[in-house]
């Protein structure tokens, strides 16, 4: 959902979160994990983790990286946390993952800075009407996202995605200048992008309005 907030107010909520590079609301799956294994060290049943965890479908599958929510403070907080330019975002810590994993699969070899304007595109695409009004449903929109279709978004996100999302979720929306689009013209087969204003040229990556 899309929420204003005061600066203030958006202040406060990063001061009670605590955002740091790595997920500040999940636990992250480690080799060997299981879900039973994280539900016994966090004193729960593993209904109770999964409860938490609506989007883990198969409780027997869990990847390294994953973020498992293991506190009911955790998932109220993760679900205030707001970000924005003019418009905020609240997202859980499930979309933040889930941003994380994507920005890894459309910008791995790109420089730090297409990263954050990777995941700036998805922002700015929950705060425009012409698209859904969700991270998860924009990134699982039909059509928009290859990684998607092809399951690249299923492999753990690196670090530095998970920092990139962290950067253009607290404000800063600068790297992509309101971009909605972009693409690798040297790779793409489809051209319908070339006629759209260009906002910015990061890397490979062009970004579009």
């Amino acid at each position: 959902m899309i929420k204003k907030v005061t600066a203030l107010a958006l202040a406060g909520a990063f001061a009670l979160v605590g955002f740091s590079s790595t997920s500040a609301f999940a636990y992250e799956a480690k080799s060997g994990d299981t879900m039973n294994k994280i539900a016994q060290q966090n004193n729960m049943s593993l209904q109770e983790l999964a409860k938490l965890n609506p989007s883990i479908k198969d409780l027997n599958r869990i990847y390294v990286g994953q973020n498992i929510i293991t506190n009911q403070n955790n998932t109220t907080q993760a679900s205030t946390i707001s970000t924005n330019v003019t418009t905020n975002t609240s997202v859980s810590a499930y979309e933040k993952d889930l941003l994380a994993r994507l920005v890894r699969a459309e910008a791995e070899s790109e420089p730090y800075a297409g990263k954050v304007a990777v995941a700036t595109v998805v922002l700015n695409r929950v705060d425009n009407s012409s698209f859904p009004n969700s991270i998860s449903a924009v990134i699982n929109q039909s059509g928009q996202f290859s990684p998607v279709s092809n399951g690249e978004i299923n492999k753990p996100a690196d670090s530095e995605s998970i920092r990139a999302v962290n950067e253009a979720l607290t404000l800063n929306r600068s790297q992509g200048a309101g971009s909605l689009f972009f693409y690798n013209p040297k790779t793409s087969t489809s051209r319908w992008l070339d006629s759209r204003p260009t906002t910015i040229t990061i890397g490979n990556h062009v970004f579009k309005k």
